[in-house]
């Protein structure tokens, strides 16, 4: 039976876990020896060798069957059920039951995505973008999410449009300024026109522009312990405390720069950074609205509050860990979204369990649109 099996319910995070050549492969040979190796600093204790041998696992029936089945609570990362073989994971989905389902890549972008060579960043982009394409292909369950820099408006928008001739349905982009422009920046609209206009949304994710930590408070004068899963470049007590302060930046630009007047259609995003800090988010966006739109021409000219812009154009997802509960009492149902994180291990063993006994008496209206009604809004979906 299908794990999920309550109510229709729509996955807004999932994960492509690649092999070391998976870029390489899907790149033009002009930049396939100029991009980064794959780096699994965060990987916890998975090698290469590792990865090698769940490749193996894949030819072997006896082992594959294993674990086909329940694989919501079998293995994680690369040794899960369709972690990096297609054919697999339209298995696994069956499995898992989800109507539709997102899915990002884990450790691609760092071989590309800060290149300083703007060729094998947006090679990097399009040889991704390729990969997830031809790994959603044929199951119209999976939507693939594409990956783009903003440091170069008009590249970026060369990528979105061959991306989406490809089949990607969202976009991934880093939540950190575009070079040394604001997001809001008007130079950036081609972007966010492209999108609206195309009904394709932004995704803002763990990865890429995820931590502004400063360093400098490593230096505590005691070894830095290992993450949860043992790696030595994950997130820790101090980045998980501070995740939410780069989303936060970003989507304060998109507000006050006018980006969500200018464009009302254009709909994010964002993924696995967390939700508990949202509801005093909106809260501090509006009361800085009401201090300073009377000495500031860009507030004056929204139309809306800060926290109405988001409302009607962001979603987010909470860790299972988070209270959706309390969010919802604090704030509304109409902003949060259900992941499994599949196969990542953070999401769990039983996301929907874990959701369901933060939710309390929430009524079964608030629960559909976590579930479904909100992911929907946010594919603009029918």
């Amino acid at each position: 039976m299908p794990y999920a099996t309550q109510r229709v319910m729509h996955d807004a995070d999932s994960h492509l876990m690649e092999t070391p050549d998976w870029v390489a492969s899907h790149a033009d040979p002009s930049i396939r020896d100029r991009l980064k190796p794959m780096s699994l600093a965060k990987a916890g204790s998975s090698t290469v060798e590792h990865i090698q041998r769940q490749v193996e696992r894949v030819k072997d029936a006896a082992l594959t069957a294993a674990i086909s089945s329940n694989v919501v609570a079998g293995p994680k990362g690369w040794a899960a059920y369709g972690a990096f073989d297609a054919a697999e994971r339209h298995k696994a989905l069956d499995d898992l039951g989800f109507a539709k389902q997102l899915v990002f890549s884990t450790f691609a972008a760092g071989q590309y995505l800060s290149h300083e060579d703007m060729d094998v960043r947006y090679g990097g982009s399009r040889a991704h973008n390729r990969g997830m394409a031809e790994f959603c292909q044929g199951d119209k369950r999976l939507i693939a999410v594409g990956q783009v820099s903003l440091a170069d408006p008009v590249r970026a928008v060369v990528e979105i449009k061959e991306g989406m001739r490809l089949g990607c349905g969202a976009f991934w982009i880093p939540h950190s300024p575009a070079g040394d422009r604001s997001p809001g920046h008007p130079e950036l609209d081609i972007v966010w026109r492209t999108l609206s206009e195309a009904g394709v949304p932004f995704m803002l994710h763990v990865g890429p522009g995820a931590s502004i930590l400063p360093k400098a408070y490593e230096n505590n004068g005691h070894p830095r312990p290992p993450d949860i899963h043992g790696g030595g470049e994950n997130l820790r007590f101090r980045e998980l405390v501070s995740l939410s302060m780069a989303p936060q930046l970003f989507l304060s630009a998109m507000v006050s720069d006018g980006v969500f007047e200018r464009f009302p259609t254009l709909r994010g995003g964002v993924i696995e950074l967390g939700a508990g800090w949202v509801p005093q988010f909106l809260r501090s966006m509006d009361i800085a609205h009401r201090i300073f739109v009377k000495s500031d021409p860009q507030l004056q000219a929204l139309k809306l509050t800060p926290s109405e812009y988001i409302r009607r154009q962001v979603k987010f997802t909470p860790f299972p860990s988070e209270d959706v509960g309390l969010m919802v009492r604090d704030c509304g149902p109409e902003l949060f979204l259900f992941s499994s994180d599949y196969p990542h291990p953070e999401g769990t063993n039983d996301p929907i369990g874990r959701f369901e006994r933060s939710m309390g008496s929430l009524s079964d209206e608030a629960r559909t649109l976590f579930y479904s009604k909100n992911f929907e809004q946010m594919m603009q979906a029918a």
